[in-house]
């Protein structure tokens, strides 16, 4: 096939060389022919040049200076989103840029002093010219609230503390469980990884719809893994380990059994719902517990071996009252404390007769006697004081579900 050659003059965008030795290339259409053209050309872009910058920096001069952009008062700073704070909060952020130039007002940095005040989350600020300055805020919403000692405030969802009067407080009609364990002192990340466990506990509470949340009191979020609830019970109030998940089948399990469990044990004041087939009941005035042992429950309802419960689960005894004290230990206890009982009234009986035998004889009969007769009683003393007291029952158990 014959080789095709392009033409580089017929090329797009390629600038023709010349045809012949000694030709001139072509000239762009700015550039003057001549050396005054190219002096006049450089002197016009040097004068443009010089009134674009005299007149920017007359606009500049203008503009900081005219007495229309300046900030004359504190009305003319408008807020919009105000409902907890009020404008004697947030006004004295601004007190500065009274009479001050509305382009030399920081921006950012009013933003950043305004979401400083606790009910701000977010902030926007604004230049309106010719002289107003616009914010716009976005206040935190409580969700619970936070009892510090004697004092009780409001929180959100981080965890940010929100203090408020308490006729405003009241006015507000807030239905919201208290949560204690909360410091406004800790840092914000642990405030919040604490708020998170009680959102959780809220919503799978209210989930199917019953509002389950209205029937708890208080919430301890100081272990963030065990949130304890306090459920209110006829005559007393029952703290309920919820741990840190699945809290409508724990919250489910509790009212099942509450009733029962009260009524076989009438000093119930902690329920452990943090194991699977079984529940670690506290008696109130318990002592501290030891290592704990947990019993569940085979397939057929009777009790298996006896296992640790998971490490990163708290402690405690959970034998069962049947195991405390059993049937097979207490005749033989019984049957030495009647033997002691025994060999010490024999004893008793047998020094009541040397003292009357005693009292018969002679004087010198009486100290012959101590001399020679043996001590026959410190066998039956020795025996009692090795008698073991019989041991109380503890007061923390477990039982399966």
């Amino acid at each position: 096939m014959p080789i095709e050659i392009d033409d580089e003059d017929e090329r797009p965008g390629v600038r023709s060389k010349p045809r012949r030795f000694g030709e001139e290339p072509v000239r762009p259409w700015w550039r003057p022919a001549t050396r005054f053209g190219r002096i006049l050309l450089g002197t016009g872009v040097v004068i443009v040049f010089s009134a674009v910058a005299v007149s920017v920096h007359a606009l500049k001069s203008y503009l900081e200076h005219d007495s229309r952009f300046r900030i004359a008062g504190t009305t003319n700073i408008q807020a919009t989103g105000l409902a907890q704070v009020s404008r004697e909060q947030m006004l004295p952020v601004f007190g500065e840029d009274i009479g001050r130039n509305i382009f030399f007002v920081p921006i950012s940095e009013r933003r950043k002093q305004l979401e400083q005040i606790p009910w701000i989350e977010h902030a926007t600020v604004m230049r309106l010219l010719p002289d107003q300055i616009r914010i716009s805020v976005t206040e935190r919403k409580p969700i619970a609230f936070v009892r510090q000692g004697s004092q009780v405030a409001l929180v959100d969802s981080n965890g940010v503390v929100l203090t408020e009067p308490p006729a405003m407080m009241a006015q507000h009609h807030y239905s919201f469980p208290v949560v204690t364990g909360i410091d406004g002192r800790d840092p914000i990340a642990a405030r919040r990884a604490r708020m998170e466990v009680y959102q959780r506990l809220i919503s799978q509470l209210d989930s199917n719809g019953q509002h389950l949340s209205d029937q708890i009191s208080e919430i301890d979020l100081a272990d963030p893994e065990d949130a304890r609830v306090l459920m209110p019970e006829q005559g007393t109030d029952i703290v309920a380990h919820f741990g840190e998940d699945h809290f409508l089948e724990r919250y489910q399990r509790y009212k099942a059994h509450i009733a029962e469990w009260r009524q076989q044990y009438p000093k119930l004041a902690e329920v452990d719902l943090r194991y699977d087939q079984q529940v670690v009941l506290q008696m109130a005035g318990a002592a501290n517990a030891a290592p704990a042992k947990l019993a569940p429950l085979n397939d057929d309802g009777t009790t298996g071996e006896l296992q640790k419960p998971d490490p990163g689960k708290p402690e405690r005894l959970a034998a069962e009252p049947k195991r405390i004290e059993p049937k097979h230990v207490e005749p033989k206890r019984a049957e030495k404390r009647v033997e002691a009982k025994r060999v010490e009234s024999k004893h008793v009986q047998a020094h009541k007769e040397t003292k009357t035998h005693n009292a018969t004889k002679p004087a010198t009969r009486k100290i012959a006697k101590k001399k020679t007769t043996p001590k026959k009683h410190t066998e039956p003393k020795h025996t009692l004081k090795k008698t073991k007291p019989t041991p109380k029952p503890r007061s923390t158990m477990t039982t399966g579900l």
